[in-house]
């Protein structure tokens, strides 16, 4: 697929955040072309007229200069990019936004590739950051029909490992969690001596769309029951907390869709 790059200039990379603990977001990209098959962003293919989510990315040229702003707040990059997907090792978008971005605000980096430890230099001069791995542990069958486009799972580890020893903040979103699939314990077990604490999400089956759904309905069933059904919902998350604060780590907790949007304790 053919990667179609739109250049616009933006009023404002700022935006307020609708995100439950988040201020502001930033977003110097729009699209993705790591085309991830379940990602919620896919929403906004319907409101730009470029085609099919993941095949093209909007480009903001002016936000380095729009970056310079300072806001109150919690500050987190990207919502509805990764900061550190293919087209920025040319580009360098990303990097320049974070030189120009006042270093007093407070930042929360999210993304799913090891490119993000070449501006570790940056992150340093930032008053307080922290930088973090969207890490699931799809591997073989799983990747190739969920995320083919994405760097895989003992890249993102090695780049966790780096900024951690760099002397940065760090933390692991373990998203999405399907059940039956993903391997909560064998992340952990991978990671938890390079991350200070973990963020969970469930698949928001909703917003992954019919596509998704309907592939895992055909090829994971029972992953699609657990995710469908009200009570084997319940039991699914029941377990999977016990089995989160069993190996105990730092955690804000778990994400879940099945109702609307939930935020369940650990």
């Amino acid at each position: 697929m053919n990667l179609r790059v739109i250049e616009k200039k933006a009023k404002s990379i700022y935006t307020r955040s609708k995100i439950p603990g988040v201020d502001w977001t930033v977003n110097q990209y729009v699209g993705c072309a790591f085309a991830c098959k379940y990602c919620y962003a896919k929403f906004m293919a319907k409101w730009r007229d470029y085609g099919e989510w993941g095949s093209w990315v909007e480009v903001k040229t002016n936000a380095p200069d729009l970056a310079r702003k300072r806001v109150k707040g919690s500050v987190v990059m990207s919502t509805v990019s990764d900061p550190y997907q293919p087209i920025e090792s040319g580009l360098k978008l990303t990097r320049r936004v974070l030189q120009y971005m006042d270093k007093r605000n407070e930042l929360s980096i999210l993304t799913k590739s090891p490119l993000v430890t070449r501006d570790i230099d940056i992150f340093k001069l930032f008053r307080s950051i922290e930088v973090g791995l969207t890490i699931n542990g799809f591997t073989g069958r799983e990747k190739r029909l969920f995320e083919p486009l994405t760097p895989v799972h003992e890249a993102r580890v090695s780049a966790l490992k780096e900024l951690k020893e760099a002397g940065l903040r760090t933390y692991v979103f373990v998203s999405p969690i399907i059940p039956e699939i993903t391997d909560v314990s064998a992340i952990l077990g991978d990671t938890r001596d390079f991350a200070d604490y973990y963020f969970f999400e469930v698949l928001n089956l909703r917003a992954a769309g019919k596509e998704f759904q309907a592939l895992l309905k055909e090829e994971y069933p029972e992953s699609y029951g657990a995710l469908t059904d009200l009570g084997k919902f319940g039991e699914f998350i029941r377990r999977l907390k016990e089995e989160i604060k069993g190996l105990g780590i730092k955690a804000d907790g778990i994400e879940t869709h099945q109702r609307g949007w939930e935020f369940v304790e650990i």
